[in-house]
């Protein structure tokens, strides 16, 4: 694939003027607006780069494949794409909720591509296994989907305000139900199941690079007792549990977030 057929695919921009570049991956429901508030924070020292997954925001639906989308792999191939179109190496991936784990598939396949990685409201496995506590019974899950598939809007006006949480906040709730209307309904569909149903558990050992693991309190999505269990798994990890609580510090407590990366990527570290 052409450089700029990849760079169309995924709605990619390009920012800032540093030598290192940071790539924003944004999770289920959203698109690349939601890193807005911390990228922007980033284009003095770093180059920024911002994507849509295929499906979500401005990307290309046209190049929407449910057969290439039907587990994460897919989407960890496109980031691999953009890495190369861009010729990155050395890059850091900021990855929210699902992204964590596409981040951690591109940085598995191409650590010199990708040699930093931030997860943001990581999970592996959303249903609970065994010991294993992922947040939710396979019934539940389910039942979201079932109710997703039946009601698009309806769920995202019902889910989105519990995701995001700080209720005292309300246009943060109103801004995350805005973008999951705004999706394609049989994709947030797919997606939805790609990722609630994944098990990228075996993979957290395999993680090469040095990663930061940020956690929210409060995160109905993502429970801290799932962000432990990532750190204990990545082998070179580092765990921040945030002030910030729900699910998406990225737009909640974006300067929070943006601290907690500079620190992470400090060069005297």
């Amino acid at each position: 694939m052409e450089k700029q057929d990849v760079l169309v695919r995924n709605n990619v921009t390009l920012h800032g003027k540093g030598s290192r570049a940071l790539v924003f991956a944004h999770g289920f429901g959203c698109d690349k607006h939601m890193w807005t508030d911390v990228s922007t924070q980033f284009e003095e020292d770093y180059r920024t780069i911002l994507f849509d997954h295929v499906g979500a925001g401005e990307s290309d639906l046209a190049a929407y494949d449910s057969r290439k989308y039907a587990s994460l792999a897919g989407y960890a191939q496109d980031l691999v794409e953009i890495g190369e179109a861009l010729d990155l190496s050395d890059a850091v991936i900021v990855g929210h909720s699902v992204s964590s784990m596409i981040g951690a598939l591109a940085a598995i396949a191409r650590p010199q591509m990708f040699s930093e990685l931030v997860m943001v409201g990581p999970s592996p496995r959303y249903i609970d296994d065994g010991d294993y506590t992922g947040g939710f019974t396979r019934e539940q899950i389910d039942e979201l989907l079932i109710f997703l598939e039946e009601n698009h809007l309806g769920w995202s006006a019902a889910l989105a305000p519990q995701i995001m949480g700080n209720a005292d906040r309300p246009e943060l709730g109103d801004r995350l139900t805005k973008s999951f209307c705004a999706t394609d309904p049989e994709i947030a569909r797919e997606f939805a199941g790609v990722t609630f149903y994944s098990d990228n558990r075996e993979d957290l050992p395999k993680i090469p690079v040095r990663t930061l693991v940020l956690q929210c309190q409060q995160d109905i999505i993502a429970p801290e007792a799932v962000g432990e269990y990532v750190h204990a798994k990545v082998p070179h990890s580092e765990y921040i549990l945030l002030d910030a609580t729900g699910h998406c510090p990225n737009l909640s407590a974006p300067e929070e977030v943006t601290r907690a990366i500079r620190d992470f990527l400090a060069p005297s570290r």
